[in-house]
């Protein structure tokens, strides 16, 4: 690119005509797009300068200006692509935004060397300062992500994918053409359930992804449904790995009234329908179905409960009556099949419409194959859908012996991915199936194992749920717009899961990347134990096991791994020793399912693991840390779990045993009455949630020596009955919640010291009465969520501070979610 061609201005004006445009669309590029803005700005008078000096430049200075050239046509070249880049590619966006920023910070350091040094001491002999700051990257996204998990600001992109996937749902079930095969369906298995009360036990059966569980939930929703059993439905879902002794105690506990049914309570083995008569009609949904033995210790032939099952197959033995999901008309699957490749529900007027059509054909009317090709399809070439149409017609077609047809096409979507998001996909297999996965979780582990930031993890999530191979799920109580992280859990279809595992079992298994457990089991899987003299490559291992006690485990190396999850169901359990061989893992996830907490034994092997930097605790009794201190962890996580006097206010310097933690979160712990003071001198801790522990009563007093913090969460505390005075001296912090902490009497005059605080969240806060004067200090503060007769107290602010928004929210007590834990 010559230089003349940048003196005359040419490129500088199209590049800012382009940059004013991406300012008003790209959110995320809009920084880097009003800072390009400025320094064109400052360029322009400069070069009218040299280009009317007369001054003949040397070939090196001639050079720099050469150089700065094509850095701006760069510029345009770019700035086009940002501008035709689709909204919902949000990965793609973020990956341009990063572009973008780097011709930002190339530009700005052309402008505060050579064009300083250079031209202007050859031309003026003049200086030139620099007045904007260049803002790095990193620390840009690292707020813009930080918004997210306290809900203000960039908190859009997470809400609108929530908000986008329920959209979805209702879209695929409720609207037009989409009703037609669902309402065939819905229509039949209602007069089974509703007009035959001779039939006990209803079955809804057909092939993976033909949309039985959607049929079944839109059953539950349903007016006439819901009225004719009294609001009283209980849906489970089942899975091939059930704990059916706590499915039992649900479903008797649920049919006796007593839903709070303690979860060790042994159903007696005598036939229960013989004992017991409801009066009150009610409907049991059991969900993913696998085995005839299983579905026999759940079903009770009990006078007005019904049974409603779900199932790939039928059981005649049991079923009173069956439905068969029908695949969808030729007609409905190019409509869902639109719906998902072009945000309509016809085919558009530029696209190949024989292409299109042969592409649908090749999905054999499976809704779950026409909604994940056809979001895998969306803004690509129609070089790109030829060369998937090719593939798909190359397998066979999906029929009677559908599972493994079905798995290998849509094996071929996830082949099309970018690399770094198909392993993302397939990590997914490492969890059980049917479980919430809580967003946290997956993202710390793409964290440490891809060596990502948390603002490419979300971009990928939101890449994956885009293209329905997720399914983002909030809990229930986030009813606004400014729902967090924390709230938000991913769930996976049973099918995306096979096609996750069969991609990642086709090398040896010493060799797999990831060495995964599909579903529970009794030991160590013969297939490991088989190669367990040689190494193995994993960097996942996923194990899902029942009780294990020391002589269970064999003596396995992993010398690669960096994330271990070990799923099980038992009051005991004996970590593997192999943990302590395992230099390089970085994630330890431990959860237990049985209904009571598990005795953890072997914790001595923390003491290797020097590398470790995240752990969660799920249901089990909190050991003894004080004798191993991690000095690595950044985030713990300790979920539905049974404090120990360490963390209760015991003699432990906690802050000496996790030295360098950033994250501490203890959820649903409810032994925990007092928080140990020691956490105190925790000087890195910026996110603190103490969230669902009903018995705690005080924070230390010593609160406010936590100057990192900034996040706070409280969330339903309800014993507690004050914020300690020294919260005034948290300066750092943004975010606080207080939501059902329904005893907390006030908030200290000292929180108009926060000068950072950005969000209060105190819904259900029924004791607070008033508000302290120094509220209206909180320069910050752009929005409040509290209940309508708390939102009057914050008119004051609300005038004092125009741009602080109050948001009133609805009640909600809805607690179903527990049972997916």
């Amino acid at each position: 690119m010559a230089v003349t061609d940048f003196f005359a201005g040419e490129i500088a004006t199209e590049l800012m005509k382009l940059l004013i445009e991406i300012s008003r669309k790209s959110l995320l590029c809009k920084s880097s797009a009003d800072q390009l803005q400025t320094y064109i700005k400052q360029l322009l008078p400069i070069i009218q300068e040299i280009k009317y000096s007369g001054v003949e430049l040397s070939a090196f200075r001639q050079s720099q200006l050469d150089r700065i050239s094509e850095m701006l046509h760069s510029g345009v070249e770019l700035s086009h692509k940002v501008l035709s880049s689709s909204r919902w590619n949000v990965y793609k966006n973020l990956q341009l935004a990063k572009k973008l920023e780097k011709l930002e910070k190339n530009v700005s350091r052309f402008l505060k060397g050579p064009m300083q040094a250079h031209i202007l001491a050859d031309v003026h002999h003049t200086r030139f300062e620099m007045t904007e700051r260049f803002d790095m990257l990193d620390r840009r996204l690292e707020k813009y992500f930080g918004a997210i998990k306290i809900g203000v600001s960039g908190a859009g992109w997470m809400e609108e994918a929530v908000r986008s996937m329920e959209e979805g749902e209702r879209v695929d079930g409720n609207s037009g053409n989409f009703r037609i095969g669902l309402d065939l369906g819905k229509k039949k298995v209602k007069e089974l359930i509703v007009g035959r009360p001779d039939l006990p036990v209803v079955g809804i059966c057909g092939i993976g992804g033909s949309g039985k569980t959607t049929l079944a939930r839109e059953i539950c929703r349903d007016d006439h449904v819901r009225c004719h059993f009294g609001e009283r439905i209980l849906f489970l879902t089942v899975s091939q790995s059930p704990n059916v002794e706590q499915l039992r105690a649900k479903i008797w506990g649920f049919i006796m009234g007593n839903e709070h049914l303690n979860p060790n309570y042994v159903i007696p083995q005598w036939k229960p329908q013989f004992e017991c008569k409801t009066e009150t009609r009610i409907l049991i949904v059991l969900d993913d179905v696998w085995s005839l033995s299983v579905l026999e210790q759940l079903v009770w032939r009990i006078p007005g409960c019904k049974f409603l099952v779900v199932s790939r197959s039928n059981f005649p033995t049991i079923f009173s009556a069956s439905y068969k999901v029908e695949l969808l008309s030729e007609e409905d699957a190019l409509s869902l099949f639109c719906h998902h490749a072009f945000g309509q529900k016809s085919i558009p007027f530029a696209a190949n419409g024989n292409l299109v059509k042969q592409v649908v054909t090749e999905c054999g009317r499976l809704p779950l194959a026409l909604k994940v090709i056809g979001a895998s399809l969306r803004d690509q070439s129609e070089m790109f859908w030829a060369g998937v149409k090719n593939r798909l017609s190359q397998g066979q077609s999906i029929g009677e012996s559908y599972e493994i047809n079905l798995v290998e096409r849509m094996a071929i979507s996830i082949n099309c991915l970018p690399a770094k998001i198909k392993e993302c996909f397939l990590d997914l297999c490492s969890f059980p199936e049917d479980k919430k996965i809580p967003l946290e979780v997956l993202i710390n582990m793409w964290v440490e194992i891809h060596d990502i930031d948390e603002s490419e993890a979300f971009a990928i999530v939101i890449e994956l749920s885009n293209k329905n191979l997720l399914t983002l799920v909030q809990e229930a109580r986030v009813g606004s717009m400014y729902s967090s992280c924390f709230e938000i859990f991913v769930t996976q279809h049973d099918v995306l899961r096979d096609v996750a595992l069969n991609l990642s079992s086709r090398e040896s298994v010493n060799e797999r990347r990831r060495l995964v457990m599909p579903k529970r089991e009794n030991g160590v899987p013969k297939e490991w134990s088989r190669y367990k003299d040689r190494p193995f490559e994993a960097q996942i291992v996923s194990i899902h096991t029942g009780e294990m006690k020391e002589m269970d485990w064999l003596r396995m190396e992993f010398p690669k791994v960096e994330v271990l999850i070990i799923n099980f169901s038992a009051s005991e359990f004996f970590l593997p020793p192999f943990i302590g061989r395992m230099p390089n893992l970085r994630a330890l996830i431990l959860i237990n399912y049985s209904a009571s907490y598990a005795t953890i034994h072997n914790v001595h092997v923390f003491e290797h693991l020097a590398s470790l930097r995240s752990l969660w605790l799920e249901k089990v009794a909190i050991p003894q840390f004080s004798d191993f201190p991690l000095i690595g962890l950044r985030k713990l996580f300790v979920v539905l779990c049974k404090i120990n006097d360490d963390v209760d206010g015991g003699m432990t310097d906690l802050s000496e045993v996790f030295p360098n933690l950033s994250e501490l979160t203890l959820d649903h712990c409810d032994n925990l009455t007092k928080l140990s003071p020691s956490i105190c001198g925790m000087v890195s801790l910026q996110n603190l949630s103490l969230t669902n522990c009903h018995n705690l009563v005080r924070l230390p007093d010593e609160l406010g020596k936590l100057r990192s913090l900034e996040i706070l969460r409280l969330y339903a505390c309800p014993a507690l009955e004050a914020l300690p005075p020294s919260i005034g001296e948290l300066s750092r912090l943004k975010y606080i919640d207080i939501s059902q902490c329904v005893n907390l009497g006030r908030i200290p005059v000292e929180i108009g010291k926060l000068v950072n605080m950005e969000k209060i969240d105190m819904r259900e806060c029924s004791s607070i009465r008033v508000l302290p004067k120094s509220t209206t200090s909180l320069k910050s503060l752009r929005l409040v969520i509290c209940d309508e007769e708390v939102s009057g107290m914050w008119r004051d602010v609300e005038r004092a501070k125009p741009d602080v928004c109050v948001q009133v929210s609805e009640q909600c007590y809805d607690l179903d979610w527990l049972n997916e834990r």
